[in-house]
């Protein structure tokens, strides 16, 4: 029986409470990678036998049909299977070998297909860990591996995870492909479509601040990016369209939320406070009257038009990044001999919305009076 059609008729819900009901009946010799056996390695299997036992047919839950039950034994059954063929992998082999980057693949899918993410992220790093043995820090068999690793974690919401391992995903392919390479342009769009939907939603539940940094750092990545490829002999303009769609979107997510923020949350250039003399006439103890002087700390009557400002400057700054967009297509739509007329009618559209945009937060910007 396929492993697909081990899930048929079994809901996501349903599946955990059915294998729980089929592992009181089928002892299996649970196993994750340890340190145990390999204190070091920290990607070893318990060295336990699966044992099948007989069945008992009468479930207490009568909500559960035969069928269902049948399908969930038959995953515990490929669980154990699995489970003893790495066991003996790994008794013959090593527990290095390079064999066992595929059999824990397929063990983390099976945990996979049971909503077992916690299970696969164990198992999936085990993988990577005979990956880097076998292959070095930086290797293309990695990336399928932390890209199960992103798949599994988000299942989990667990985003900084997710954060971690798109980074060093991103850095294994841009230390390995040519920025000619095609894996390379899609290494680039995985990582900044990340960034950007870490931006839209706050998945790393940031500060203002910490959210215009992240959107700062991503347009900086993108300019390098497009910046390096563009000089690249033989890059076809047509495929940097992605990328510079992308640096669009996170400038004008930049520029949109300056826009938004009253300038009181920026940053101005001047003191906030300056210091004065203030002077009065008091008496001394003999009785007579002297001039008493004292400093005091008073609010910078110039430090708010420099928060205006800064707030003005920061609005200005995206716009024009988001222009060089704009002028990016507007160069590659008319000069380009590979789109279609459908294509470029489209990109035609892309540039009008974002014009649109771009004169919106220009007027916004040229206001005397920011909120």
């Amino acid at each position: 029986m396929k492993l697909r059609d081990l899930s048929m008729g079994i809901s996501a819900q349903k599946l955990p409470e059915l294998l729980a009901k089929v592992f009181l009946l089928l002892v299996l010799g649970i196993f994750h990678v340890s340190t145990l056996a390999q204190p070091e390695a920290n990607s070893t299997i318990q060295n336990e036998q699966a044992a099948e036992v007989e069945a008992d047919s009468r479930f207490p839950d009568e909500t559960i049909s035969p069928e269902e039950s049948a399908q969930a034994l038959a995953y515990a059954r490929e669980l154990a299977a699995r489970q003893s063929a790495i066991i003996e992998m790994q008794s013959n082999l090593g527990i290095y070998d390079p064999a066992l980057i595929e059999a824990y693949g397929d063990l983390g899918r099976l945990f996979t297909d049971m909503a077992d993410y916690q299970s696969a992220i164990q198992v999936y790093g085990d993988a990577l860990q005979v990956a880097r043995i076998n292959t070095g820090l930086y290797s293309e068999e990695q990336l399928p591996v932390i890209e199960s690793l992103i798949d599994s974690n988000s299942q989990l919401k667990a985003w900084d995870e997710v954060d971690n391992w798109e980074e060093l995903s991103y850095h294994i392919a841009s230390r390995l492909f040519e920025f000619t390479d095609p894996r390379y342009m899609t290494s680039i769009e995985g990582y900044g479509g990340w960034k950007l939907r870490v931006m839209r939603e706050n998945l790393l539940e940031q500060s203002f601040q910490g959210l215009n940094r992240t959107a700062s750092d991503l347009s900086r990545f993108y300019e390098k990016a497009i910046a390096s490829m563009e000089i690249q002999v033989g890059l076809q303009p047509e495929s940097l369209l992605q990328v510079i769609y992308g640096k669009s979107q996170a400038d004008l997510s930049i520029a949109r939320a300056a826009a938004r923020t009253p300038y009181t949350a920026f940053q101005g250039t001047a003191n906030p406070y300056i210091s004065q003399t203030r002077c009065r006439n008091v008496r001394n103890s003999q009785g007579v009257m002297v001039r008493s002087c004292y400093t005091v700390q008073v609010e910078n009557p110039r430090y708010r038009q420099s928060q205006r400002d800064a707030k003005r400057f920061e609005i200005s700054r995206y716009t024009r990044e988001l222009m060089k967009s704009i002028e990016r297509f507007r160069s590659i739509k008319d000069q380009s001999t590979v789109l279609s007329s459908s294509e470029k009618q489209q990109l035609e559209i892309q540039i009008t919305e974002l014009e649109a945009e771009s004169d919106q937060l220009l007027r916004a910007s040229r206001r005397m009076t920011l909120f």
